[in-house]
């Protein structure tokens, strides 16, 4: 099977400087998918930009412009960790149509399974501001146009990234249409995503956020999937799988310590791939978010992709190792305090969930 990969070299040209996000991330992608051989089993395709009612579908015009203005005038931060460069404002658009032509893709039947590889990422981008790097919420505006645009009623956000996705989270919290499932370090930035955090008014137990603790890694993280993110969809039958591809979770990731392999995130792709073939006729697009260092980044996204296709997950380069890291230095965390740790999150889940549903 081959996965539709949506991008462009234009997304180089959003370029903050030297900042944890920048253009290096996405050649870092393009070159482990080549050397990797995972290339080979992308159908390429360029996005078209996303206009900006395509954007209102979630953003207030507020914002759209204020990132408009920074932009035409030079550059700048939008806030504190969020930095505007004179072509940020098209980039981003680009970065949201990018996304879209995927989900009409695979909506339209001509693929099963997509990737956006875009940025900026978007998660972290709230209705009215942007912040983490994010500018736009690129996966929020893709659900709000499967449900508002194409019909669709129930659409599922799986967000692995390493941060809690607190934008997309706030643009849906109080909706019945879009199950969000979180998992995501804990303490870390932006110090949001708790268990009790379910959702709110119709959109109360729509939320489910599995804050991790540092150390979790594979086995923990497929645990969750496995006892809690698959009952929850089958229950919730969605019609499409929106993935925030988030790949900071990753041992060698400068800005966390969750201990991901290549190969368990390449797993964690089963279970959602898996997930969708069941429920939704193998609908899912796979969205890049964070991950901020090249070999984790890079062969991890190589990995999902290489699942998604139907092939096996794809390991690190040999001789790959942390300093200072928990166990080996070579990720996985099964057998240390936070994979320990980890189980009794999910506990606490799973009490938190049954309430709202089967698990």
């Amino acid at each position: 099977m081959r996965v539709l990969a949506v991008s462009d070299e234009a997304y180089l040209e959003h370029a903050p400087g030297n900042w944890p996000e920048g253009p290096h991330r996405l050649e870092a992608v393009w070159k482990a998918l080549e050397e990797t051989g995972v290339g080979d089993l992308l159908e390429l395709r360029g996005p078209a930009p996303a206009s900006e009612e395509d954007v209102g579908l979630v953003h207030t015009s507020r914002h759209i412009e204020r990132v408009k203005e920074v932009a035409r005038g030079g550059g700048g931060y939008l806030t504190l960790d969020t930095v505007v460069s004179p072509k940020s404002y098209d980039i981003a658009l680009l970065a949201v149509g990018g996304v879209l032509t995927a989900v009409d893709a695979v909506l339209g039947g001509e693929a099963k399974r997509a990737v956006a590889l875009v940025r900026p990422p978007g998660h972290h981008a709230t209705a009215g501001e942007g912040m983490g790097f994010c500018l736009f919420n690129n996966v929020a505006v893709a659900a709000a146009h499967a449900i508002l645009r194409r019909g669709l009623e129930r659409v599922l956000i799986v967000d692995w990234d390493l941060h809690h996705g607190n934008g997309t989270e706030a643009v849906f919290y109080d909706s019945r249409q879009v199950l969000f499932v979180s998992c995501h370090e804990s303490p870390a930035y932006p110090g949001t995503g708790w268990i009790t955090d379910t959702g709110e008014g119709e959109g109360e137990g729509f939320t489910v956020n599995i804050p991790f603790p540092a150390g979790t890694g594979d086995e923990t993280y497929l645990e969750a999937f496995d006892s809690v993110v698959a009952p929850i969809a089958r229950a919730f039958r969605p019609e499409l799988v929106l993935v925030s591809c988030g790949l900071d979770a990753h041992f060698l990731d400068p800005l966390g310590r969750l201990e991901l392999t290549s190969r368990g995130y390449g797993r964690l792709s089963g279970v959602v791939c898996g997930l969708a073939d069941e429920l939704c006729g193998g609908k899912v697009v796979f969205v890049l978010e964070g991950g901020y260092d090249p070999v984790g980044l890079g062969w991890s996204l190589a990995s999902v992709l290489s699942v998604a296709a139907g092939r096996d997950p794809v390991a690190e380069p040999e001789g790959c190792r942390r300093e200072g890291a928990e166990g080996d230095g070579k990720g996985g965390g099964a057998r240390g305090s936070g994979a320990r740790a980890g189980g009794l999150v999910i506990s606490s889940v799973l009490k938190t969930q049954r309430a709202y549903w089967p698990v």
